[in-house]
């Protein structure tokens, strides 16, 4: 099967006044403030598809606009990519977002899925109401999936009488498309795993080392497996292009070094409030609040893995995850200027080599 290039699609652009700005603080935590921008959502739809992209992953937060409705605009500006919208579980009832999920997947042609998430952070998901501890979110999230899949297969009413859920005569009037891909997970934990071995079609292996990432899609593959059914693998790549490698080893230190000094001036206690940053809180790593070496600390993670070369170089090492069995690789990298987008469709381009990828071991 060709493997499956997915993007992304942002409410709104990064902040930044310049392009180059923009590149660098792509690489920053995120605001909380994020407005719903429907001419940028379009557009960067649109780009995606043209530039050779199979999917987009619209992503989530509690005080960013709701995936659903920015990936509904999405799909609505185009004819061919498909959407993976994050969901949270917890905040929506199940029967109530497996309707929105059929409903897009109708509207679109079978173009939608739900990426499902427990939520990393406490302190996010409680910003939505949701008090529960990770480890109750997660078995709550066994009996949400369950119901969710039930009652979009139920033919009659259905009834349910669970830890979480009540629902009584309950029967949706729209079921997805035959074969539709509606689920894909990503919770690294063996809950995480055993969750979407059972519920989802796609496991998003977390973005690690070539001999981990094996591990992972073995382990991932084989729960699936024990219960009769098949997963696909997403992995994250980050990328940083530019036309030699060495252009783009220089280009990687300025991204680095302009988003640490855009992120430490007067905008400063908007990064310090990032949600990406409750995580560090929680861990008791620093208070994000007064500890600016979060922010950087951050900045320099998000960028110490990523695949930086050019085009046909980064294409060589994404075909080592492909030999490895990743089936969808999400490439993120800006694309702010029309040179950034004549080297992703490059990017693309050798990607789509007809020739077969060289073996990982």
């Amino acid at each position: 099967m060709e493997l499956e290039l997915r993007g992304g699609v942002r409410a709104a652009p990064v902040a930044g006044r310049t392009p180059a700005e923009r590149q660098a603080l792509r690489w920053a935590p995120d605001p909380r403030e994020r407005t719903a921008d429907p001419a940028h959502i379009a557009r960067t739809a649109r780009e995606l598809e043209e530039d050779g992209l199979d999917s987009a992953l619209v992503v989530q937060s509690s005080s960013w606009p709701d995936p659903w409705a920015v990936a509904g605009w999405a799909l609505a500006a185009t004819t061919r990519l498909r959407i993976a919208a994050a969901h949270r579980i917890g905040p929506t009832a199940p029967t109530a977002a497996a309707r929105t999920l059929a409903t897009l997947d109708r509207l679109s042609g079978g173009r939608i899925s739900a990426h499902l998430i427990i939520g990393s952070s406490d302190a996010d998901v409680a910003r939505d109401g949701d008090t529960l501890p990770k480890a109750e979110r997660y078995r709550r999230a066994d009996e949400y999936l369950s119901l969710l899949t039930r009652y979009l297969a139920a033919e009659d009413d259905l009834d349910h009488h669970g830890e979480y859920y009540t629902v009584r005569a309950a029967r949706s009037g729209l079921r997805p498309a035959p074969g539709s891909e509606l689920l894909s997970f990503g919770g690294s934990s063996p809950a995480g795993v055993d969750l979407a071995a059972r519920y989802a079609q796609v496991y998003a292996v977390p973005p690690r080392p070539l001999p981990d990432t094996r591990l992972r899609i073995a382990q991932a593959r084989a729960a699936a497996a024990r219960h009769g059914r098949t997963l696909r693998i997403w992995r994250h790549v980050t990328v940083v292009l530019a036309d030699t490698d060495t252009a783009a080893q220089q280009h990687l230190r300025r991204l680095r070094r302009d988003a640490l000094r855009l992120t430490s001036g007067p905008d400063a206690p908007r990064y310090l409030d990032a949600v990406a940053l409750d995580r560090d809180r929680e861990r008791g790593t620093a208070d994000p609040a007064t500890d600016p070496a979060q922010v950087a600390a951050y900045i320099r993670r998000s960028l110490a893995g990523a695949h930086t070369g050019s085009p046909a170089t980064v294409a060589a090492r994404i075909n080592l995850l492909r030999a490895a069995g990743v089936d969808i690789v999400q490439l993120d990298l800006p694309v702010e200027t029309d040179h950034d987008r004549e080297l992703r469709r490059a990017l693309v381009a050798h990607l789509r080599d007809p020739a077969p990828p060289r073996r990982a071991w």
